[in-house]
């Protein structure tokens, strides 16, 4: 995706390349636009492309169950207790865990040297295998060996052999997949371009990720295994999954430039300023590791230290890109069918991401509060992740999403959670507590009942509008594929 392949509005004609080199001036505005799909790349990133969809799916399904599990008046009809855990741990590692590595591995498939032989082929296509075997895996375990399921935060747990053995093999794929990204990648060369800063974003999120494993690692060295199975996953990932929030934040970054970009809109800051923004949220990563040397993994120093590095880094580096991304998408009018639902999508993901972010300030206590700030937050970055599949989908050689439901999905997915997430909000203000189901909730007063009530009416748009995306997706891939379409005068 060069600036002689990018898309534009529709009524604006780009000049030759020859002339719009001559004409290019320190005050041009930088084009965000990621890395040409090569032709050796594109195979590897449809496979993880079909991984996420898969997971997606997967995810939905369970949610399903979940949603009705938490619904007054329906959730009598079902098992809580066991029923309602096992499908929240499967639910939240196939929408949080597997989703978001397979959409990284497409992203930094695309960031990653060509191979030179079927062997090297072969060895970029294994964490592929792996985290694809390991994800299937993960979703067996539910139904033939669940155990006990432990709702540690970040990477919930069915505390049986089957399911840690399928998290070993999806853990295996994604240390591959961030070791072959940091070994392999693109030089971003002397003069950083808008491509050239999203190559930068791209790596930044693969350091982070390898930081994540690191503290994934550190503490299987070092934490107990003589504590209770709740206690030891949750001191277990806390680290790690800190950090690993970064890598997805810097996607979603990556992905609201690109979208803007692909709109027709100019953010009004350098490669270089979006650069430094990048590099302050990687800074940040590393306040992980120096938790680890400073305090004991079971302290409360060492879990508020990960807190505060990750409130600090993804605060500075987070608003002025959201500001710039506004001032972009303010003036965009009549865009493009294939635009449409990119803008969507990007305005979407904003609405929650902050609205994630604005409840994670009110937060006191251990209530369903906490659900409402990480699932606006998370959201947030998978309506980035969706709008940018979207993008993608005709340089991986299928058709570009566009129509009513292109258009819609975002929103009704959008709306659906931030309904849910504002149901949540409601009952955390009289104290309905976490992961619990059924009559374990102890609704009392009616606001508590019309809160979740809300929240389940959210929590089900939601599910159709993530049906609705994949939905869309294997349209595209079924219909008439773009690729090679002359993007400069998008129809």
């Amino acid at each position: 995706m060069n600036p002689d392949t990018a898309w534009t509005p529709k009524n604006l004609r780009l000049p030759s390349p020859t002339v719009r080199a001559e004409r290019v001036t320190a005050s041009t505005p930088a084009r965000f636009e990621l890395p040409a799909v090569t032709a050796a790349g594109r195979s590897l990133a449809r496979g993880w492309l079909w991984l996420a969809l898969g997971a997606l799916l997967g995810s939905g399904l369970f949610s399903v169950l979940l949603v009705l599990a938490r619904t007054p008046g329906i959730n009598a009809w079902l098992p809580a207790g066991d029923f309602f855990r096992v499908a929240l741990v499967v639910h939240v590692d196939l929408s949080v865990l597997v989703w978001f590595v397979a959409i990284a591995g497409l992203l930094w498939s695309l960031n990653q040297r060509p191979p030179g032989s079927p062997r090297s082929r072969l060895l970029l296509r294994a964490p592929l295998w792996l985290c694809g075997l390991g994800a299937l895996g993960m979703g067996l375990a539910a139904f033939v060996d669940p155990g006990e399921a432990v709702m540690a935060n970040y990477i919930p747990m069915l505390d049986s052999a089957g399911f840690r053995a399928a998290l070993w093999v999806f853990a295996a794929g994604a240390l591959w997949l961030v070791l072959l990204t940091m070994a392999r990648p693109v030089p971003i060369g002397p003069a950083v371009d808008g491509t050239g800063a999203l190559r930068f974003g791209l790596h930044a999120g693969a350091v982070a990720a390898g930081v994540a494993l690191l503290a994934f690692a550190w503490s299987l060295v070092v934490v107990p295994t003589t504590l209770p199975a709740k206690a030891y996953y949750e001191i277990l990932f806390w680290g790690g999954g800190h950090a690993l929030q970064f890598t997805w934040t810097l996607l979603m970054l990556v992905a609201w430039l690109v979208l803007v970009q692909s709109c027709g809109g100019r953010v009004p800051l350098s490669p270089r300023i979006v650069v430094v923004l990048f590099l302050i949220a990687l800074v940040s990563v590393f306040v992980t590791p120096l938790a680890y040397l400073m305090h004991d993994v079971s302290s409360v120093e060492h879990r508020d230290m990960h807190t505060w590095g990750m409130r600090f880094g993804g605060g500075v580096a987070i608003a002025p890109l959201v500001l710039a991304v506004l001032l972009a998408l303010l003036p965009m009018r009549g865009l493009a069918p294939v635009q449409r639902p990119l803008r969507a999508a990007v305005l979407a993901s904003m609405l929650l991401f902050i609205a994630g972010g604005v409840i994670g300030l009110t937060i006191q206590g251990s209530n369903v509060k906490i659900p409402a700030h990480y699932h606006g937050c998370i959201v947030g970055v998978t309506l980035a992740l969706m709008g940018l599949v979207y993008r993608l989908l005709p340089e991986l050689g299928y058709a570009a999403p566009r129509g009513r439901l292109a258009v819609a999905q975002p929103w009704l997915y959008g709306v659906g959670q931030l309904l849910h997430i504002v149901g949540l909000m409601w009952s955390g203000g009289y104290g309905v507590q976490r992961k619990v189901a059924g009559a374990e909730q102890v609704l009392r007063s009616t606001g508590e009942i019309a809160g979740m009530g809300l929240m389940g009416l959210g929590g089900l748009l939601a599910i159709v509008g993530g049906l609705l995306f994949a939905l869309v997706v294997v349209r595209a891939m079924r219909a008439e594929p773009t690729a090679g379409l002359d993007r400069r005068a998008a129809p």
